[in-house]
């Protein structure tokens, strides 16, 4: 964001709200996947490059979901 001259406060843009709320519920979203995938591939027997795998397509689902709610979420409040 440029600087504005006279030390006032540029409050940021919808758009930055809504990419910042993606953000932000992508690596919520990324945390809750680690934990539920990996806790329910420990359940199932999953072992090395198979439990590395459906934690991360865990992982990413719940962050592309979680993230994409949370920025209409944060649209909606613009």
């Amino acid at each position: 964001m440029p600087v504005v001259p006279g030390g006032a406060y540029q409050s940021p843009s919808c758009w930055d709200r809504i990419k910042m709320g993606f953000a932000i519920g992508f690596c919520v979203g990324m945390a809750s996947g680690a934990l539920f995938g990996g806790y329910s591939a420990f359940r199932y027997g999953l072992r090395g490059r198979e439990l590395i795998n459906n934690v991360g397509k865990t992982m990413l689902q719940g962050g592309g979901t979680f993230g994409t709610f949370m920025a209409v979420g944060t649209g909606i409040r613009c």
